[in-house]
C-alpha cells in the first residue's frame, strides 16, 4: 500500500514550483480517482466501444443499461470515450481537449464527481503550466486495476494520500477522513439491532453512507453477510 501511495505522491515532484504544497491534493486526488476508474474499466473497454459502433451501424441508440452490462455486471458506470490513460499520450498536442473528452465519456454519476472537483479547471491550469502531459504520463505508469490493488488496499492508499496532504497543509488528518475504527463502530451500531436476522438470513445486506473530505467524493459502503 505504501508503495502505491508513495508513487502517486511523487506527482508532487512534478507540481512543485507551479503549485504550493497545500494545492497538491486538489490535483492528485481527482487524478487518482480517474486512474482507478480507468483501470477498472480497461478490461471491458473494447466491448463497450464495439457495442457503440454496432449500434451506429444499425442506426440504434445504445441504452445505459447495455453499456453498464458491457462494462461489467458489477459496475454501475461506464465510459464511451475512445481515450484512456495509455492512448492520451499518443497525441500530446491535443491532450487537454482529449482528456476533457475522456471525462465527458463517463456515465452521469461519475461525471458529477469530476464536476464537483472542478476537474476542468484543473486540466486547464495544468495545461497552462505545461504540466498536463507529465501528470497524465506519471499516472499512466501506475497499475490501479482491481487485480493489482483490491478495494481495501485502494482505500488505504486514499487514506495515506489524504494524511500526507493534511500534513503538507499543517492540518489534522482526522479532519479529512473518517478513521477506520470509527467506521467499524458505525457498522457495528448499524448491524447490532438486526444481528440475529443477519446471521440467519442468506445474502441479507445493510448499507451505510460515509462522506469524507474532499467533499466531492462520497462513498457508499455496502456490507453483505451470508449465513
Amino acid at each position: 500500500m505504501a508503495n502505491y501511495a508513495s508513487f502517486v505522491w511523487s506527482v508532487a515532484d512534478i507540481l512543485r514550483g507551479s503549485y504550493k504544497a497545500h494545492q497538491y491534493g486538489g490535483v492528485i486526488l481527482p487524478f487518482t480517482v480517474l486512474r482507478r476508474l480507468d483501470s477498472v474499466l480497461a478490461v471491458n473497454k473494447a466491448e463497450v466501444l464495439a457495442a457503440i459502433d454496432q449500434a451506429k451501424q444499425d442506426g440504434l441508440n445504445v441504452s445505459p443499461g447495455m453499456l453498464r452490462k458491457r462494462a461489467g455486471h458489477q459496475y454501475s458506470f461506464y465510459n464511451t470515450s475512445r481515450w484512456s490513460f495509455e492512448n492520451l499520450l499518443d497525441d500530446a498536442n491535443n491532450i487537454r481537449e482529449n482528456l476533457r473528452d475522456y471525462v465527458l465519456g463517463f456515465s452521469e454519476s461519475v461525471r458529477d464527481i469530476f464536476d464537483k472537483s472542478k476537474f476542468d479547471d484543473i486540466i486547464a491550469d495544468l495545461d497552462n503550466n505545461d504540466l498536463l502531459y507529465l501528470v497524465v504520463q506519471r499516472f499512466a505508469e501506475v497499475n490501479l486495476s482491481p487485480q493489482a490493488v483490491d478495494n481495501t488496499t485502494m482505500g488505504h492508499v486514499f487514506e495515506e494520500l489524504i494524511r500526507k496532504f493534511a500534513e503538507a497543509s499543517n492540518e489534522t488528518a482526522g479532519e479529512h477522513f473518517t478513521p477506520r475504527e470509527v467506521i467499524k463502530l458505525m457498522v457495528d451500531i448499524l448491524l447490532s439491532p438486526d444481528r440475529e436476522e443477519i446471521e440467519n438470513t442468506p445474502h441479507i445486506s445493510r448499507s451505510i453512507y460515509e462522506t469524507f473530505t474532499p467533499r466531492w467524493i462520497q462513498t457508499r459502503v455496502s456490507y453483505e453477510l451470508a449465513a
